[in-house]
């Protein structure tokens, strides 16, 4: 009797460690909330004509398929994307369309990751990139190459140089409004391989390689400037290897002048915004880890 009584004293002690405990435990293994994620930037980010088209900012041409979305897909986590064709740095600050805020608006305290890609509408490199495009062979035309370095200075490159400043004060912002978020600053990829592809691509060869060197100034630039603040630079130059706008249509990361797949014209399409958003992913991932 005694032995059976010790038993269930035994039994209902255990069954009360247990209704303690597992409240405790069930509390632990509750999952974190989702990272607050705001990605910032241009068209490299917004994927203008990639399909699925972001409704909230029509004017952004804005897609559901960008790398922002890609990488808030893969981490988890809770995306407020604000990217918006066209946009430069001014635009952080300011609205860009009629109904559309100012970018660092999206900026709390509570953010915990940003990302962002801007500086090629501030050189202005699109409407550049097009004044390079030659139907003819040479000489039967003009060189964008010749042209922007006449005289022993690269214009181009002058105007990114001087444009460097206003990236620090972006990180600067950034930093501001979201201290607690960690920063990651998304380059620009391979656009045009060396010596280009001309004709598949309408750039001579000298016009192709000088290109791309302009946007590789640009990337430097966002590179150094990641370094300096403590960001996170993320490099989609390598990941596009083999399928810049020269590669077959099937193979393209970024389109050429005149896009294969849906996509504007020089920007990257949903399988290129698909390799910049894993590659967000991974160094979002290794960071966290770090």
């Amino acid at each position: 009797m005694k032995t059976a009584l010790r038993l269930t004293l035994t039994v209902l002690l255990c069954a009360a460690a247990l209704a303690v405990t597992a409240p405790v435990a069930a509390a632990s293994a509750a999952p974190s909330p989702p990272l607050r994620y705001v990605a910032l930037g241009d068209s490299y980010a917004a994927e203008p004509l990639v399909p699925p088209a972001d409704p909230a900012d029509p004017a952004c041409l804005r897609s559901l398929a960008g790398y922002p979305h890609v990488a808030a897909r893969a981490l988890g986590a809770d995306l407020t994307d604000v990217s918006c064709s066209a946009a430069t740095t001014g635009d952080l600050s300011t609205s860009q369309h009629p109904g559309v805020p100012p970018q660092y608006d999206a900026l709390s305290p509570a953010t915990d990751l940003v990302s962002v890609t801007i500086g090629a509408n501030d050189a202005r490199l699109f409407s550049e990139a097009l004044k390079c495009v030659n139907v003819l062979p040479e000489p039967l035309g003009t060189s964008c190459a010749e042209e922007n370095t006449a005289g022993g200075t690269d214009r181009l490159a002058a105007r990114i140089d001087a444009w460097a400043p206003t990236f620090d004060a972006v990180l600067d912002e950034i930093a501001r409004r979201a201290p607690a978020a960690e920063v990651f600053v998304v380059g620009y990829g391979n656009y045009l391989r060396t010596g280009g592809c001309y004709p598949d691509q309408p750039f001579w060869s000298r016009d192709a390689t000088y290109l791309q060197q302009t946007i590789d100034r640009l990337t430097a630039v966002l590179r150094r400037a990641a370094e300096e603040h403590r960001a996170t630079f993320v490099d989609t130059y390598r990941p596009g290897i083999g399928h810049d706008s020269c590669a077959a249509p099937s193979d393209r990361y970024i389109e050429g002048v005149t896009p294969a797949r849906p996509a504007a014209p020089l920007h990257p399409n949903a399988a290129g915004a698909q390799a910049i958003g894993e590659a967000l992913t991974a160094a979002v991932t290794a960071r966290r880890a770090s």
